[in-house]
């Protein structure tokens, strides 16, 4: 009976000392988006909008390079990067699970029809970026952490490593998903008796923090198609628009004699449709801060002579890379900052209707990390993670867990659509991922770090 009740206290300590672990991380994170939240609060407004607008710009262009290239450069190799190849496969997953129950969603809470291809984008793509590196880096700060003592280097290389592959789901599919719908167009047209949507233009404090939030300076991004139907347009062609749209939008198509022109009369109608939507992404968009530092760090880390050139602690060059990483250090109390700045600021009016926004919450934030912990735990069986790295899992579980992207919302407000849905919907999610990453931390902490 003795034997029988030192067991059960045991095991009662255990359990507990795992939930203290699971949701110690996530209360330090809680406590800094708390300050950036009172901070920022109107009726306090100790730190006003615009000093967060520059924080967050501080953040894009300075924090989280740095982050990048002091840690996803050292750990960084050709055996790793071979050997790292399920971490962006893992994001076109989750994405596509994503879509799947997001279009569930949308099917079954029926939202208004304008907002259908936003409730499935909405519910695929993940915070792959900040947030994870944020519940990385507060996992790691113990000394007792489940991870040993290369946790916080070998996280942030697993997340910087992912980010690559986010970023061009997001200036291709999510830019083009994210465009205005047609009806809202005609609509427009018929109203006010013009060709093309107006664009109003916006004082820059007038726009959701959100949008600056992880994409400063978007305004600068917008282009002659940002705030108009593209895509619908185009195809919707086959089935009676007038071909006028389509020379509308085909900029290419100068003059009847010019050779370029000749050259697209050559061409099948589908496949010239698809290589004006190719000319009109804006993949250049792609090499941001954050991407060339992730750039960067691969290139070297896989030449051994760069390698230890740069981030050995004898180089020459030390003194530089320990400037980078005494900036890195700033990257997770600022973003935390910054989100509490943008909670201040309250959930926008949606029209995107309650039970849409719940089924969009719960798809996210419960459904899918269940998915994810299938997919972790079937890839683990065969054999496709690397063997004992439960930081790897860990990162890998995360992708499934995240809210939303506040990405997403600078994309709204790039295409003119659904930025207040997105905001909303965005304040929402943070709010309750609090719980259900507590949640899953502890689930994850409980079967799949003994899973190996």
């Amino acid at each position: 009976m003795e034997f029988f009740l030192a067991s059960l206290h045991e095991t009662v300590k255990s359990e507990a000392e795992i939930v203290l672990t699971s949701i110690v991380p996530l209360l330090k994170l809680l406590s800094i988006t708390v300050i950036g939240l009172v901070l920022a609060h109107k009726k306090i407004q100790t730190i006003p909008k615009e000093t967060f607008k520059i924080l967050s710009e501080l953040v894009f262009a300075l924090f989280l390079p740095c982050l990048i290239f002091t840690h996803l450069g050292p750990c960084i190799s050709l055996k790793n990067f071979i050997h790292w190849w399920f971490i962006p496969v893992n994001v076109v997953l989750s994405t596509a699970i994503g879509c799947v129950l997001g279009l569930l969603v949308a099917i079954i809470c029926r939202p208004p029809p304008e907002y259908f291809r936003f409730t499935i984008i909405m519910t695929a793509f993940g915070n792959t970026g900040n947030i994870p590196l944020a519940i990385v880096s507060s996992v790691c700060h113990s000394t007792d952490n489940p991870f040993g003592e290369e946790c916080y280097a070998a996280g942030v290389a697993y997340v910087s490593f992912s980010q690559w592959i986010s970023v061009i789901l997001v200036y291709t599919l999510v830019y083009h998903m994210m465009e205005p719908p047609l009806e809202s167009y005609e609509i427009v047209e018929v109203e006010e008796g013009a060709a093309e949507i107006e664009e109003v233009p916006a004082d820059d404090l007038s726009r959701p923090l959100l949008v600056e939030a992880e994409w400063p300076g978007i305004e600068d991004k917008e282009t002659e198609h940002c705030k108009t139907p593209f895509i619908a347009r185009l195809f919707n062609s086959i089935s009676g628009i007038s071909q006028s749209t389509i020379q509308d939008l085909d900029s290419v198509e100068e003059s009847p004699s010019s050779p370029k022109s000749i050259t697209c009369l050559a061409e099948p109608r589908m496949v010239r449709k698809i290589r004006i939507v190719a000319e009109k992404t804006p993949i250049h968009h792609i090499l941001q801060p954050p991407t060339i530092a992730s750039l960067l760090a691969i290139i070297i880390g896989l030449v051994p002579q760069l390698k230890s050139f740069v981030f050995n602690d004898d180089s020459i060059v030390s003194f530089i890379t320990d400037s980078l990483d005494f900036m890195a250090e700033a990257m997770v109390p600022s973003t935390m900052l910054i989100l509490g700045g943008m909670l201040a600021e309250g959930p926008n009016e949606s029209n995107l209707g309650i039970r849409t926004t719940i089924g969009i919450i719960v798809a996210r934030l419960l459904v899918l990390p269940l998915f994810g912990i299938g997919v972790i735990m079937l890839a683990d069986k065969l054999n496709f993670l690397v063997y004992g790295d439960q930081m790897y899992r860990f990162v890998l579980l995360l992708q499934y867990t995240t809210p939303s992207a506040i990405l997403l919302g600078a994309i709204a407000s790039l295409r003119g659509y659904a930025v207040k849905e997105a905001s909303a919907l965005l304040f929402w999610q943070h709010v309750f991922a609090l719980f259900s990453l507590s949640l899953y931390i502890i689930l994850y902490f409980n079967v799949l770090l003994s899973y190996v």
